[in-house]
């Protein structure tokens, strides 16, 4: 029965992304707010990820509201939904995902920034993006850990990504994101987190065998600000610490 709901589930996953993309790439020709139409179609969409894989969503604390900044901890492609179904932002990703067959496209169209970390000339043009982003009124997070992870624990913030940030003494807000799944069935960690070398695509679809699942969103109470990118990072990686539930 689970590979059925797997099957199931996986089914509406595609087709409901490539009919959302296929809508909003047809109809962004003559929407005048061109801003706007792709923030409500990237906010269908993961809000039909959260319900076709049975993500229920946890708040802790109070979301910021647009425009911000926030950072979280990174454990799996489902972060993505969680984060936007509660706050209405754009995402700062590592520039391999632009490559990706179909899935890069998509998320550039979205509005997502891509950025180099290992090539310190391409910080100042995401930065400029980012500053676009802020201006137009948007939202944008970023996963300072660099890449996902087990959910043991939280990776060191690599402080490229908040460079940015120190720069403009721009106040950031903080997130930890945790996962809870049903006793008696795989662990969050074996079923969620993507941290191994398994394909995107096999490991979604093993996430989609759960019948329900937990995304705990827990939000900081002040941001935080500090002109050094090193303290900064720092700093923020403690915070976020404090409010993380390790994911077992």
């Amino acid at each position: 029965m689970k590979y059925l709901l797997a099957t199931i589930r996986f089914v509406l996953f595609v087709v409901s992304t490539l009919v959302l993309y296929w809508l909003w790439w047809v109809t962004s020709f003559v929407i005048p707010n061109k801003v706007y139409w792709r923030q409500l179609a990237f906010e269908f969409w993961t809000k039909s990820y959260v319900r076709i894989s049975g993500m229920r969503i946890e708040v802790i604390g109070q979301p910021p509201t647009p425009p911000f900044f926030l950072v979280s901890n990174h454990v799996s492609y489902a972060d993505i939904a969680a984060l936007r179904a509660v706050v209405k932002g754009v995402f700062v990703a590592k520039h391999e995902i632009n490559d990706w067959f179909l899935a890069g496209r998509i998320v550039r169209d979205m509005g997502i920034v891509f950025i180099d970390r290992k090539n310190r000339r391409d910080i100042p043009r995401a930065g400029k993006e980012i500053i676009d982003r802020l201006s137009s009124g948007e939202g944008v997070i970023v996963f300072p850990e660099g890449t996902s992870t087990k959910g043991e624990e939280i990776l060191p913030f690599n402080s490229s990504f908040l460079e940015f940030a120190a720069r403009t003494d721009l106040p950031v807000s903080y997130v930890s994101i945790s996962y809870r799944t049903p006793e008696g069935g795989p662990t969050a960690s074996e079923s969620i987190c993507w941290w191994d070398d398994t394909p995107f695509l096999h490991h979604m679809f093993r996430s989609f065998m759960l019948p329900q699942y937990t995304a705990i969103l827990n939000f900081g109470d002040e941001p935080v600000m500090n002109t050094d990118r090193k303290r900064l990072a720092a700093e923020l990686h403690e915070r976020v610490s404090e409010r993380f539930i390790p994911i077992v």
